[in-house]
């Protein structure tokens, strides 16, 4: 979703009345904090936010008070106002506070707007469906798109497919070894190291951090967990490397599309075709330039593979349109788009050879109803095709 389209659907959630906690969801530097500053600059209503992503340590004692701050502006005419919590995750026990302030306002009919912004889908997510069950409403801030790279910096196709989305490295990209030092130190360490091992018991971090490494290599890939283990050191187990997989996900980073297939058991079953939720992720531990990455065909064809796949991936979330790859034997097909009982099916012309042979035909005399989508040679133009909403395809 484009950040104005967000900013606008705040806004009007807000402005209707203060029935659910609004909450920004999303990995590390897409946006969320100019989201919620925009909404509060276009709202004509007094605001106060505070961030628990600064040094100083936060407890609950300290969410306390900002809440009564906020309470304090309400005033005598209980007039509304806007509490924007930026980071809470960070906060241990918040949700049990969050729960108990909300309540008490609602009680006491206290006009307060919650917003809440936090880095970790997984973690909030988690959390709040638990705890704050029917007191809240998610909008996901995924990865920014090409339109929005093209939009806000005049970057071409092949600049995103390479580059990625993140809108705070757009102004090293003229240097190579700059801006990949920042993906890597101010990104990539940053969210594995307070997004994912700060918060959540990992008892094996170095295999986390192997892990995504792997990932990234092999994004755009089918690869069991059993092969996932051979290169791996101290690997553990299938369900360990599939649990921290999933915190890759939920941090924004990395995740493992499951396999089509009419029966859910089959799917969760299936191995996992590694997917970068950003390019930049990718390219930035290649130590390849641009030029020498866009002359190479092998490579450029997986990155233009990887950039469609995290496009499908970041427009769908919180949707409901799921994203699978499928396979049979020699057979693959790309990526698979299900809403409801509709499929899409999309193969990928990338220009690189590919070992496993096209699957439509396989796939669609199995599984009817399909709309066959080819993306590149001879199909639609990747630039075209990243500027067409996933829902738009059904």
């Amino acid at each position: 979703m484009y950040e104005r389209e967000i900013v606008s659907k705040v806004i009007k959630r807000i402005k209707a009345g203060r029935k659910f906690i609004q909450v920004l969801a999303g990995p590390r530097q897409t946006g969320k904090t100019t989201i919620a500053r925009q909404v509060m600059k276009s709202l004509n209503l007094p605001a106060h936010y505070v961030s628990a992503d600064e040094p100083m340590l936060k407890n609950t004692t300290w969410l306390e008070e900002q809440w009564q701050a906020a309470r304090i502006k309400t005033g005598k005419n209980r007039r509304k106002v806007l509490l924007v919590l930026d980071e809470i995750q960070k906060i241990p026990e918040w949700l049990e506070t969050v729960k108990r302030l909300w309540d008490e306002d609602t009680a006491l009919r206290i006009p307060l707007c919650v917003l809440i912004l936090g880095s970790t889908p997984l973690l909030i997510q988690h959390g709040l469906s638990e705890s704050l069950a029917g007191r809240f409403e998610v909008i996901y801030v995924m990865h920014w798109t090409f339109i929005e790279m093209h939009s806000a910096f005049g970057w071409d196709i092949d600049k995103y497919i390479f580059f990625g989305g993140y809108p705070g490295s757009a102004g090293l990209i003229k240097n190579f070894n700059r801006w990949s030092s920042y993906i890597k130190d101010s990104l990539i360490e940053t969210t594995l190291s307070r997004d994912i091992l700060l918060m959540t018991r990992v008892d094996k971090p170095a295999l986390l951090r192997r892990l995504f490494e792997v990932g990234c290599l092999y994004s755009g890939q089918i690869l069991s967990y059993q092969k996932i283990m051979g290169q791996l050191q101290d690997a553990g187990n299938t369900t360990t490397l599939a649990h921290y997989l999933e915190l890759l996900n939920g941090a924004g980073l990395l995740t493992g599309l499951q396999k089509y297939a009419g029966r859910m058991h089959r799917r969760r079953a299936s191995s996992p075709k590694f997917q970068v939720l950003n390019n930049a992720l990718k390219t930035a531990q290649m130590n390849l330039s641009f030029k020498k990455a866009r002359n190479n065909r092998e490579i450029w064809g997986r990155l233009v593979e990887s950039a469609v796949g995290a496009e499908l991936y970041n427009s769908i979330k919180g949707s409901d349109i799921k994203l699978f790859y499928w396979a049979a034997g020699n057979y693959e097909v790309d990526f698979i788009l299900q809403k409801g009982e509709e499929i899409v099916a999309i193969e990928v012309k990338s220009g690189r050879k590919k070992l496993n042979l096209s699957g439509m035909e396989k796939f669609s005399s199995q599984f009817r109803k399909v709309k066959k989508i080819l993306v590149g040679d001879k199909g639609i133009p990747v630039e075209q095709f990243l500027k067409i909403s996933p829902r738009d395809l059904f």
